[in-house]
């Protein structure tokens, strides 16, 4: 096959492939401009004084601002793959057509993944554009790292990175068309999924929280690097755990609704996620990292504002006057802005997300169409449809919030639950200092334990947001419901 008929085939279609291919290279700009960033903080080197942000000044916080960007580039990713699966059926009829003028599974592959890959390439070019020019637009000054260029080697990798993924999922989704041209593949589930899951959230928890344990005399050699990559493991293994789990959830979710569902919606949705439980951790993966995300953070920030407490209230114990005694090495509000920032990536990536998951929906009734239009022709009003798609959406989504939020916030809590006031006064005392002024806990009015509080206000709006954010997708991806139950996709052709 010639490189001239690749390309003609490649760009092939209707304006439903047209549409993919403007979605796929968008999310690759964005993605790309996104790692671009982490990269470019990463390179800074030494103590940056030239730099008004506190974030870029010191070398340790670094690492958290790229990760903060990093988080932000991963659902942009997710949807980039949810993407090429828009209108997917009639691109495998397509090239299933293709194929039967004597095409080999080979070609079919390839034209799949130069579709993909030339699109996704496009978008990373276009990102390392605009990445350089809002570099060269913004010039020399002080707030953002303007005059630092990652090297050239990781420019290429990170652009060429979204392409090779693209084409990489687009040649696994061939994988029915290479096993036959017209694209059937029968598969029968013998028995639903295991909770499984649970043991890598878990083993996550038990990762992240093996820096903290200093009574097991845990030793690591490299102390910051190393105790860096225990915790990023742990909290990758976590969301790991619940993106998966939402298979057993949704299978689950689905008995229930099939047993004791009243309603044909209920019942559809209920027979729906028994048939594809696996569905829900393709199309809520990014929803739900997100979440986590934001979990952690939440209640890392409750973590600290108890700790500053703390401090202040220790400092009362030893009874050392204002401005005396000891506190955190930088003031409280530098701590709670960063988390602010994190808190802003999550939206983000939640807004991202959510819009992953309105092109998932709205491919998934587009796949089906014929399905629907057959039941509308058999007098199932669309009403019903709707709501069976809700059901379907929401029915997993609700307890898979609930489990990301938990895991989030035990992540956190596993470090420290409390702090010792009563310490803090028997140090006092055994200074026999006579100049000092020790006070009581009852004295003050203090417990002698200040316990680290569950945000729960904050994980309940966190958690509302990102159910509001899935509620505004499910809606809009409803829309396309009726022009995909019209009597004319019944038609065969």
């Amino acid at each position: 096959m010639t490189a001239s008929t690749l390309a003609r085939l490649a760009v092939a279609g209707n304006r439903t492939d047209m549409l993919r291919t403007v979605l796929t290279a968008v999310s690759a700009l964005l993605a790309t401009i996104a790692m671009l960033c982490a990269a470019t903080v990463l390179s800074i080197t030494g103590w940056a004084g030239r730099y008004a942000a506190a974030l870029l000044v010191e070398p340790g916080l670094r690492p958290g601002v790229a990760a903060t960007l990093v988080l932000v580039s991963l659902p942009v990713l997710a949807l980039a793959g949810q993407c090429i699966r828009l209108g997917a059926p009639a691109r495998d009829r397509r090239l299933a057509a293709i194929r039967l003028a004597g095409a080999t599974p080979g070609e079919a592959v390839l034209i799949a993944t130069a579709e993909t890959a030339v699109a996704s390439l496009l978008g990373s070019v276009a990102g390392l554009v605009a990445y350089l020019v809002a570099r060269a637009a913004i010039g020399d000054q002080r707030t953002l790292p303007t005059d630092v260029l990652p090297p050239a080697p990781v420019i290429v990798l990170l652009v060429v990175l979204v392409p090779v993924l693209a084409a990489a999922v687009g040649a696994l989704l061939m994988r029915r068309v290479i096993v036959t041209p017209l694209g059937v593949v029968r598969r029968v589930r013998k028995r639903g999924p295991r909770p499984w899951p649970g043991l890598l959230i878990a083993a996550g928890l038990a990762l992240f929280a093996l820096p903290f344990q200093e009574h097991l005399k845990i030793h690591i050699p490299a102390p910051r690097n190393a105790a860096l990559a225990v915790l990023g493991g742990g909290v990758l293994l976590t969301m790991a755990g619940v993106v998966l789990g939402v298979g057993w959830i949704s299978h689950t979710a689905g008995r229930l609704l099939r047993r004791y569902g009243r309603g044909p919606a209920t019942l559809l949705a209920g027979q729906r996620l028994i048939t594809d439980p696996w569905n829900g951790s393709r199309t809520m993966a990014a929803l739900l990292a997100a979440v986590t995300a934001g979990s952690v953070a939440l209640a890392y920030r409750a973590l600290l504002a108890t700790n500053f407490r703390y401090y202040d209230l220790d400092n009362q114990v030893m009874g050392y006057s204002n401005g005396e005694g000891t506190g955190p090495a930088a003031d409280p509000s530098f701590y709670f802005n960063a988390i602010r920032l994190v808190m802003v990536a999550v939206g983000l990536s939640a807004a991202v997300a959510a819009a992953g998951l309105l092109i998932a929906l709205v491919e998934s009734v587009v796949a089906r169409r014929r399905a629907y239009a057959s039941l509308t022709a058999a007098g199932v009003p669309r009403r019903t449809l709707s709501a069976a798609i809700l059901w379907q959406t929401l029915t997993p989504l609700v307890p898979a919030l609930v489990l990301a939020l938990a895991a989030g916030d035990a992540l956190v809590r596993l470090t420290q639950t409390d702090f010792d006031l009563g310490h803090s006064y028997r140090e006092c005392v055994s200074e026999n200092d006579p100049e000092a002024h020790c006070r009581t806990l009852a004295e003050l009015h203090l417990p002698s334990v200040l316990h680290v509080p569950v945000p729960w206000g904050d994980l309940g709006l966190l958690g509302a947001g990102a159910l509001l954010a899935a509620l505004v997708a499910v809606g809009a991806g409803v829309l396309v419901l009726r022009s995909s139950t019209d009597l004319e996709e019944l038609r065969v052709g």
